[in-house]
């Protein structure tokens, strides 16, 4: 039985892992408090030694739920849907679910940690190619697979965990100015997803923490 406590989410609005997070929450309808944790502002909120105690590797997310406190992304998208009503976000069919975790730990192992802010701030001036170059060998691998796996959404006419990964993910790719002509499956189903109520509410340019600037 799920608590009747809001659950909490410690994110960064530009986050994608956080970003992934929110998207689960507003396709379960369920309703959570943010607490910001700036990854810029003096010197990155993440690495105090407060935010550690509620995650260790000092990244975000954390979300603090049914009385645990649980940090990566795809933990945390798993325990929502096997404890919140709503749409399923990983196929009954385990053929389905096994794509649907394959598209997933394809982005948030295989592409996402290779741009992300930490290692984007160790490239220096080279960041910008480091970020292209990895994201396309993503895509690469990514387009072949969409293309047999997806109906309307990534894997067959459902939503899923892979599709809350790959809109943030696509995201980035056009913060990097990645190409997505190269890759028409990806560039399809991301149209289609950014339509959907949950992925808009979710988005970066809206959240408490997002600067002025930046709001759409």
């Amino acid at each position: 039985m799920a608590s009747q406590t809001k659950p909490v989410l410690h994110g960064y609005f530009r986050s994608s892992c956080s970003w992934r997070v929110r998207i689960a929450f507003a396709l379960k309808g369920v309703e959570f408090d943010q607490v910001p944790v700036n990854l810029i502002k003096d010197g990155g909120q993440q690495l105090t030694e407060q935010y550690k105690t509620l995650n260790p590797m000092q990244q975000v997310p954390a979300v603090e739920i049914d009385g645990i406190t649980l940090s990566q992304s795809l933990a945390v998208i798993q325990y929502i849907d096997e404890t919140r009503p709503g749409p399923r976000l990983l196929p009954a069919d385990p053929k389905k679910r096994a794509q649907v975790r394959m598209i997933s730990d394809l982005i948030a192992s295989g592409i996402q940690p290779l741009q992300n802010l930490y290692v984007i701030q160790k490239m220096g001036a080279e960041k910008m190619q480091w970020a292209q170059h990895f994201i396309d060998r993503g895509f690469q691998a990514l387009e072949p697979i969409l293309k047999e796996t997806s109906g309307t959404y990534c894997v067959d006419d459902e939503i899923s965990m892979a599709d809350i990964c790959l809109v943030p993910q696509v995201y980035n790719a056009e913060r990097f100015k990645v190409d997505l002509e190269k890759y028409p499956t990806i560039k399809r189903l991301n149209q289609t997803l950014r339509e959907i109520e949950a992925f808009r509410v979710s988005h970066p340019s809206c959240q408490p923490d997002t600067p002025e600037e930046l709001r759409g």
